[in-house]
């Protein structure tokens, strides 16, 4: 046999070479389907890239893992960018990823979307969550770039709408990596100290990548958690950040933020005035009122002859006595007439009426009246009542319809 015998290393080996040194495997841009992606306690992300007519298995270091700004997720349509070796181990060919986007949208907004579809099921954008806005706040924390021109016009606003306010900048940087952890951190010293009553965060417009720290997760999540009422001001009026939804009231612009911060002096000024002006003519009118009854009372006749006024009462309260008292006589013919008539009919109904025309009553010795000569028996004792006394006698014999 010429051809030498290559141990399966050897062989692995060479062909890893071959891929190694070629250009054209050395940065590829591959696009196909995620599947089985999963990510080990190392970092590492493991996947498998996928389409109609092949797979091919994929990993992604740590380092360069942490570079993602999304979610990736089975099924999603990726472009991967990296290079192609193989995995001595396993002797099979994997593509070592180095970046990661998603196909036909752009990488932030697919964090954006994921990020806000995520936090909204928490229930972290619900509106009974939302904090009232004081009034007339004492006191403003304003959390911002300390150098840019949204914090000068927060300032001026606030000055020329309401300058009853103390205003305290919290100066944080708004852009770049450190961005979420300044004002993450500014939000919770505000909080901790209770330095004041609303706080106004934000920055002015840009790209999404500019305004990317208003949609960082922790930067939302310090927005929701504040005890602090908080209006988030980011960007011009179509920049909608996350913050924004977290936030207790959403500005479309810094300015817009302050505005909505406080009151305009000019108005309340205007509604002082016109209160004033309501309330004076209310205690004109009272007076005028309470003049003319003072006037009327003036003009009654007891104010000009006390004497007279009671002169009058008392022929009042003798007419009403005399009133009275014909009004009892008139009451008591009346009940003697009254009585006298149902004293006749009485009468009339009486039976000793029927005693004085020449009748008398029969009782047994108990007090029946006894109207049948049947319920007494000879022997028994009667009792005869006449007009004029009353006889005991005893039965001999009694006649009468046998029953």
């Amino acid at each position: 046999m010429d051809r030498p015998i290559l141990s399966v290393a050897e062989l692995t080996a060479h062909i890893k070479s071959l891929l190694d040194t070629d250009p054209a495997l050395g940065r590829v841009l591959v696009q196909g389907e995620l599947s089985n992606y999963k990510i080990y306690p190392s970092g590492h992300h493991y996947f498998t890239l996928k389409d109609a007519g092949a797979s091919l298995k994929c990993v992604m270091f740590r380092s360069d893992a942490q570079k993602l700004r999304f979610r990736p997720e089975n099924g999603l349509s990726v472009v991967c960018s990296g290079r192609v070796t193989v995995y001595p181990r396993d002797g099979a060919y994997q593509l070592y990823v180095s970046v990661l986007q998603p196909a036909g949208v752009g990488e932030l907004y697919l964090a954006y979307e994921q990020l806000k579809k995520r936090l909204s099921a928490e229930g972290l954008f619900d509106q009974a969550h939302k904090k009232p806005l004081p009034r007339m706040p004492e006191r403003i924390a304003v959390i911002t770039s300390g150098a840019g021109a949204a914090v000068r016009d927060i300032i001026r606003i606030l000055g020329s709408r309401w300058p009853l306010s103390r205003v305290l900048v919290l100066p944080v940087r708004v852009q770049g990596k450190e961005a979420p952890g300044e004002i993450v951190n500014a939000i919770r010293y505000a909080n901790q100290w209770q330095v004041a009553d609303l706080i106004i965060t934000g920055r002015g417009g840009g790209s999404m990548e500019d305004l990317w720290a208003f949609n960082d997760e922790s930067v939302v999540r310090a927005i929701y958690d504040s005890q602090i009422p908080v209006i988030s001001a980011v960007g011009h009026e179509p920049d909608v950040t996350l913050s924004d939804f977290a936030a207790d009231r959403r500005a479309s612009t810094p300015s817009n933020g302050a505005e909505i911060a406080v009151p305009d002096q000019q108005e309340i000024r205007a509604a002082l005035l016109e209160t004033e002006l309501r309330l004076q003519k209310r205690w004109e009118k009272l007076l005028q009122t309470q003049r003319q009854r003072l006037t009327d009372l003036a003009e009654r006749r007891v104010m000009e002859s006390p004497e007279g006024f009671i002169d009058q009462r008392r022929e009042d309260l003798d007419r009403l006595s005399h009133r009275l008292i014909t009004a009892e006589r008139a009451l008591h013919t009346g009940k003697v007439q009254e009585l006298g008539r149902l004293s006749a009919a009485l009468e009339a109904m009486s039976p000793l009426k029927v005693l004085g025309r020449g009748f008398s009553v029969v009782t047994d010795e108990r007090g029946t009246v006894l109207k049948d000569a049947n319920s007494v028996e000879p022997g028994d004792m009667v009792k005869i009542r006449m007009e004029h006394g009353s006889l005991r006698c005893r039965v001999e014999d009694r006649t009468g319809e046998e029953p």
